[in-house]
């Protein structure tokens, strides 16, 4: 049992880790309608990686959600979302 467990704690800091392209970019939390994501920016990009256990089967809800999040941290408007419903990806109009 035990050697499973000490695995398994190393992986949990990677649950709301960056994808490559936002390696490096310290994500800032931020929490809409009961969904927290981890919002990362770098460039016109923004990222937003939904961290807390929720019920989510389809992006609709979740995607606007994080839209805000992305807009939030950014100053920017989002003008498109891609991605699924624990990794969204977000282009900015600055």
């Amino acid at each position: 049992m035990t050697r499973w467990l000490i695995p398994l704690l190393l992986l949990l800091p990677a649950c709301d880790g960056g994808s490559p392209h936002f390696m490096g970019t310290k994500p800032t939390r931020v929490t809409i309608d009961g969904s927290t994501f981890a919002v990362r920016v770098k460039g016109d990009l923004a990222e937003a990686v939904r961290v807390n256990a929720q019920y989510a089967p389809r992006m609709g809800p979740i995607g606007a959600r994080a839209a805000r999040a992305m807009e939030q941290v950014s100053g920017c408007t989002v003008r498109e979302v891609r991605g699924d419903q624990a990794l969204i990806l977000g282009v900015l109009k600055c």
